[in-house]
């Protein structure tokens, strides 16, 4: 279980940055998780009291449980980073975008011209990109305004040793230059994550009843599917969300028992999926946990993210130093001249 081991030790939230990291829309702590994993300090904002408490109790950072709104007052940050709503621009979400009052987007740019990070950086579902393109280019058109270069790219979390194929959009905002994580040669299956669970029964299983498996074939039947959409061993899992975490749908994650039973996912198995470490506990009942994974950002990707932002950074804080060295040195110049 070397996945296992490598998460276990290397996600774990240390200090070495003087920067703050805000979290916005930070849910349980996935995308902070992998900041603090590479040195730096967060402060989170999620407004489920659940996904607060689970950041809270394992992050250096707290979180604070309240609803974002135009009003806010930000403490001081130097980074900025979140997962502004994604419904109104998810297929699930009929991709209402900017009519949807879910939408996170005007308090997350609200946020950034109050604070002006040297860099920020937000998560969404690739839908943006598509039929909300308009939208999206509304946004980054909004950002550009305020001073800030703008990199985006849709990230598969399986290129990244997660063992889940989960595309999502990342996009980053700088004034320097930013290069995106590099991708891994070899993907992470899921037998490499929770091979050792994956054929066992704990107490709290849920096995599919026969008429639960009757739906499944019939779903997956008028969905064209070829191979029954089980957790394979040799594979990596398909995109982990709330829905077939949580809920007992036609495309609900679970595994194949020896037996030929089948039982869905339980939130170890599901967390480690999401490259969450065995360390990491999640509050709340049952289905707040299944949501709270759904949602999160995988941590491992997070950590490489964090990496290249601190990179880029560095760099800017180089080239601002050069600037003022220039603009002093330009000053020293005209003062002589005017002598």
């Amino acid at each position: 279980m070397e996945y296992v081991k490598n998460i276990n030790q290397l996600l774990k939230p240390k200090v070495t940055e003087n920067q703050v990291v805000l979290d916005l829309f930070a849910g349980c702590g996935g995308l902070s998780l992998g900041f603090e994993a590479a040195g730096y300090r967060t402060i989170g904002f999620e407004m489920d009291q659940f996904a607060a408490s689970t950041y809270s109790k394992n992050l250096n950072g707290e979180c604070s449980t309240v609803k974002l709104d135009l009003s806010f007052d930000y403490p001081k940050a130097d980074i900025i980073i979140g997962g502004p709503p994604c419904q109104p621009f998810s297929v699930g979400g009929y991709q209402r975008g900017i009519e949807d009052a879910r939408d996170g987007f005007p308090i997350f740019i609200d946020a950034i011209k109050k604070l002006e990070p040297k860099i920020f950086m937000f998560e969404n579902v690739r839908g943006l990109l598509y039929r909300n393109k308009d939208y999206f280019e509304l946004i980054t058109n909004e950002l550009k305004k305020l001073g800030y270069l703008i990199d985006f790219k849709l990230l598969n979390a399986v290129d990244f040793g997660v063992p889940q194929n989960r595309e999502r959009l990342f996009v980053v905002g700088h004034r320097a230059k930013f290069s995106f994580p590099k991708n891994r040669n070899k993907k992470v299956t899921a037998g490499e994550a929770i091979g050792d669970l994956m054929y066992t029964t704990p107490p709290e299983s849920k096995f599919l009843t026969e008429s639960m498996d009757r739906y499944v074939a019939k779903y997956e039947k008028a969905s064209d599917c070829i191979n029954p959409r089980d957790i394979y061993p040799n594979k990596p899992a398909r995109t982990l969300t709330c829905r077939n975490l949580a809920g007992a749908t036609g495309d609900m994650q679970r595994v194949r028992l020896e037996d030929g039973r089948r039982r869905r996912l339980i939130v170890r198995e599901a967390a480690r999926l999401q490259s969450f470490p065995d360390w990491f506990e999640f509050n709340g009942n049952e289905t707040s946990q299944f949501n709270q994974i759904g949602n999160a950002v995988p941590p491992l990707l997070a950590f490489q993210i964090a990496n290249s932002i601190k990179e880029c950074y560095s760099l800017g804080e180089l080239h601002s130093a050069l600037e003022i060295a220039n603009s002093n040195s330009l000053n020293k110049e005209l003062t002589l001249f005017e002598l």
